[in-house]
């Protein structure tokens, strides 16, 4: 079964960029460093080239993978329903007091440290589904904490 990733159209729009950057700039760039450095003779101890070969092994394995996510995304629409936490929801919740907002996203665009949570993490997957006033218990690393839901949109 073929995974789908769950992709604001943003964050499509940017896998798509990425994507099309390393084919059109990056991949050329290195194939000439790695001609040069092969023109330079000895390959096996030619240091220039055994980087230039590691470096587009890692950037092909990037091209696959963004050019698999960009085949199989799924976008989230804007269109979710505002009065329970969903794919796509902000979610305003207090936690011991505090107040935080998180976005759920998909894994491949989660960002916690910009309040975009992945459906697939601990807090995501548990808010999903939750209400406006309703508390929900997650055990965390840090123990147990009780989020109440204050806001969706």
């Amino acid at each position: 079964m073929t995974q789908k990733y769950l992709l604001t159209k943003e964050g499509l729009g940017k896998l798509k960029k990425e994507l099309e950057v390393l084919e059109k700039v990056k991949r050329p760039e290195v194939i000439e460093r790695i001609q040069e450095a092969a023109a330079h003779g000895d390959l096996s101890e030619n240091a220039d080239y055994a980087q230039a070969k590691e470096e587009q092994a890692m950037m092909e394995a990037r091209i696959m993978q963004l050019e698999e996510m960009v085949k199989n995304a799924e976008l989230i629409s804007g269109q979710h329903p505002k009065n329970i936490v969903a794919v796509g929801s902000t979610v305003k919740v207090r936690i011991d007091g505090e107040l935080r907002a998180y976005t759920i996203v998909g894994s491949g665009e989660a960002n916690p440290s910009t309040g975009r949570i992945s459906n697939e993490s601990l807090v995501g997957r548990s808010l999903l589904g939750a209400k406006v006033n309703e508390k929900v218990s997650i055990q965390t690393p840090a123990g147990q904490k009780t989020y109440e839901v204050t806001e969706i949109s």
